[in-house]
């Protein structure tokens, strides 16, 4: 099969290239930024977002698109039929974020937030999980049914920990370097999910040119669900082995959080649900009993990361407002440039 795979380099995309890679297709591979085409796989410098470079793509015609990029609803709109028209099946990644709070185990055909919140603010926005949903109307609306939607839900990787709605650079960064780690006392009593990406990846191969998947949803998801406060437990376990000593936690209440981390939509209405899931409709194509534990996957992933610690860019007044709350004070050599440095001063000394 030909299949092109758009944007594919992230916590899931990485492993499915990796599984795709000791198979017999043609994939192709966009990427921003030049890698080295191995094996079965080519990759292809550029935005998959840009016009010119995706009509120049989709000039032949794909047995499989699978689309990991991240749309605005007008952006999905205008492509859709590209999308749909050059391929035999469109993957389209949605998440799992679209649902609605829900008391029992999650299925496909679970209530949406974008078709039960009365919140009319939320609703005027294109926020991630609305965003999702509305793309995903999109795809069913169209007419035809050579799609298939996929739902994953909090998927980490060596390159990716999350803790709550922190991504490793608002945590983990603060922890390697000897300061106290900021959570939500809020978030961290609640259920969730978290899947290794490798496991979201084997079930999207699983479907991969399968017929029975078209115009179908599915949610790739761990079927077991843990607490924040076991997650940060496994974080800290790991932390205390490699570093001697066990990071400092201070759990802080959720108003005073937003003050340092703006991620109000995605901890109300998703952070701050009880989340857990029914697999039963992708077990049917994949077996969800070898996938990794979160317990298992967490630990594997971190004791990666440790052996090499890349960070992207700090946001330095949120660390400041964090430092300002912990009363830790970052040592100036750690910031790099002399307007990130100002900045942190002035968020850890005056600016409230």
């Amino acid at each position: 099969m030909k299949i092109l795979v758009l944007g594919g380099t992230g916590a899931m995309g990485t492993h499915l290239l990796n599984l795709l890679g000791n198979t017999d297709n043609e994939i192709v591979v966009t990427s921003r930024i030049k890698r080295q085409s191995s094996k079965n796989i080519k990759y292809l410098v550029g935005n998959a977002k840009d016009d010119v470079l995706l009509k120049e793509i989709l000039q032949e015609h794909w047995d499989v698109i699978i689309d990991f990029m991240l749309y605005t609803t007008r952006e999905f709109t205008e492509r859709v039929k590209f999308f749909l028209d050059f391929a035999s099946q469109y993957i389209f990644l949605s998440s799992a974020r679209v649902y609605a709070d829900s008391k029992e185990p999650i299925k496909e055909t679970s209530p949406r937030l974008l078709d039960t919140s009365m919140d009319e603010e939320f609703l005027s926005t294109d926020e991630y999980s609305l965003a999702k949903a509305r793309q995903e109307n999109i795809l069913k609306s169209t007419g035809k049914r050579n799609w298939t939607i996929i739902r994953p839900y909090i998927t980490y990787s060596s390159q990716r920990l999350q803790l709550g709605v922190m991504e490793k650079e608002s945590w983990l960064y603060r922890a390697l370097n000897h300061r106290t780690i900021v959570f939500s006392k809020d978030i961290n009593s609640r259920l969730t999910t978290m899947t290794y990406g490798l496991n979201v990846a084997k079930g999207i191969v699983s479907i991969i040119g399968n017929y029975d998947a078209l115009g179908e949803i599915f949610h790739i998801t761990s079927d077991k669900s843990l607490r924040w406060s076991d997650v940060l437990e496994i974080y800290l376990n790991g932390l205390e082995e490699y570093l001697g000593f066990r990071p400092k936690v201070m759990l802080d209440n959720i108003n005073n959080l937003h003050t340092s981390h703006l991620a109000e939509y995605q901890t109300k209405y998703d952070r701050l649900f009880d989340r857990s899931f029914d697999n039963s409709k992708i077990s049917k194509y994949v077996n969800i009993e070898d996938f990794l534990t979160a317990e298992e996957g967490l630990k594997k992933c971190l004791e990666e990361f440790l052996k090499r610690p890349i960070f992207k860019s700090i946001d330095w007044r949120a660390e400041a407002l964090r430092d300002r709350k912990t009363k830790d004070f970052t040592n100036l050599v750690e910031i790099r440039g002399i307007k990130q440095k100002i900045k942190y001063l002035l968020y850890r000394l005056f600016i409230k």
